[in-house]
């Protein structure tokens, strides 16, 4: 059975205790936040920038491939360039989003370029 005054012992000893820096105590939590932006938000926004590169380049008769899987040759790009008429078949045209396009069919980032396994 513990006393009374091996209970005030104890409880002075745990007032003795340093203070711990706070900084300290969030340094796990900053090391994620530094991991999450060097291994998500990084290469995010290398992909964004290389994409955005991509469909400022585009121009007639580039073979594209669009979010949809529809693979076309750029027909016409409309003056304010944010549409692009897509030539699909012989006869057949459809208009799509600039946005909407993934990228250049044939190109060796395409996954249709790849051979299959």
């Amino acid at each position: 059975m513990m006393s009374w005054s091996g209970f005030t012992v104890i409880l002075a000893a745990d007032a003795a205790a340093p203070e711990v820096n706070p900084l300290v105590q969030f340094a796990p939590f900053i090391l994620m936040a530094i991991m999450f932006f060097v291994m998500v938000w990084l290469p995010k926004s290398k992909d964004s920038q290389k994409r955005r590169a991509q469909l400022a380049a585009m121009k007639k008769n580039d073979r594209v491939y669009t979010a949809s899987g529809i693979i076309g040759t750029i027909a016409n790009i409309s003056a304010d360039g944010k549409e692009v008429t897509l030539k699909v078949d012989d006869n057949a045209k459809i208009r799509v989003f600039r946005q909407a396009i993934e990228g250049f069919y044939g190109d060796s980032t395409s996954p249709e370029a790849s051979p299959p396994a």
